[in-house]
């Protein structure tokens, strides 16, 4: 049974985020043994129907042993929004309550815990054919001439972007077209509401003591990708024809990188380097904002007893003494 609670107490919900290659899966499964789970899934690859390997989505006997939801509910050729999250995650919250279980989030895409945790941005939405636009140019241009351009539309969003962070030089530049205004200045209005359920939000975090071996785990977790077919899934991708480099599916770390092999642009042995390059670099700025959490229960990803520290955290936090 979910914890019994007072009429009057606010409602937990547990998080446990962490880094990729934190070993988040391990650790929910060793919880979902514990209690009576079911894990609503915080992951904006995993969310992909055909993206099993480079996304490290759990097997399917894995999948078998909790309820997991917001695993493969997309085509790679949709995208899914921060907005959509939030709504899904609210519902899935409120009907694994109404089973008298206990709803776990569990992943590593820190925007969607913003979004649900401190509301959505009032931001416009993303226009294909002005991506596909921007795309062209950074094809020509290179990206570091369209983060000049940003420099001098949004001098504040471009100083903390670095000049080849593709993804949101090419989303800031489109909020400044679309809106005329700067991404920096929208984003200081107020924002929509977030969560209205009254929930209050706990975050098992599984955290490095050393950057470098975590680094060490990446590049063996990417290797090990790769031995599991990670190419072959790719190539199956690629091979639909109606994919491209502008989706968010295939700019998903990993997959794009063996996109741009398979285009010819790189060797196998660059497309690996750069794999486990955007594999660190997406470790720290998820690391980043984990630390940046004013409130949460740290544990070491890296210390042999972590899954147990985990189940202490849990149990802590049921029992409302975390």
């Amino acid at each position: 049974m979910a914890p019994s609670s007072s009429p009057n107490a606010t409602p937990l919900v547990i998080c446990l985020a962490g880094p990729t290659a934190a070993g988040k899966s391990a650790s929910t499964l060793a919880l979902a043994e514990r209690w009576p789970l079911e894990i609503i899934n915080v992951d904006s690859a995993t969310i992909y129907r055909g993206m099993d390997i480079g996304t490290a989505k759990p097997s399917p006997e894995e999948q078998a042993l909790v309820p997991q939801h917001l695993l493969d509910i997309l085509d790679p050729i949709q995208s899914y929004s921060a907005a959509e999250f939030v709504a899904d995650a609210l519902r899935l919250i409120d009907e694994i309550r109404a089973r008298g279980r206990i709803p776990l989030l569990a992943g590593g895409t820190m925007m969607y815990y913003k979004a649900l945790r401190d509301g959505l941005d009032d931001l416009p939405q993303a226009d294909p054919a002005l991506r596909a636009e921007l795309e062209a140019r950074a094809a020509i241009q290179g990206w570091p001439a369209l983060h000049a351009e940003l420099a001098l539309k949004d001098p504040a969003t471009a100083a903390r972007l670095a000049p080849n962070d593709s993804q949101r030089i090419q989303r800031a530049l489109e909020i400044c077209m679309l809106s005329g205004q700067p991404m920096s200045a929208l984003l200081q209005r107020d924002q929509r509401p977030r969560d209205d359920q009254g929930n209050q939000y706990l975050t098992i975090s599984l955290e490095p003591s050393d950057r470098a071996a975590l680094h060490a785990r990446i590049e063996q977790r990417f290797d090990a990708m790769l031995e599991r077919g990670l190419l072959d899934e790719v190539r199956t991708l690629r091979a639909r024809g109606d994919l491209h480099t502008g989706l968010p599916s295939v700019r998903c770390v990993g997959y794009r990188q063996m996109w741009a092999y398979l285009d010819g642009e790189v060797d196998l042995a660059t497309a690996r380097e750069q794999g486990i390059a955007a594999t660190r670099q997406l470790a720290k700025r998820q690391i980043t904002w984990l630390r940046a959490q004013p409130e949460r229960v740290i544990v070491d990803c890296l210390a042999a007893d972590a899954v147990a520290q985990t189940i202490d955290a849990m149990a802590n936090a049921l029992a409302g003494r975390a």
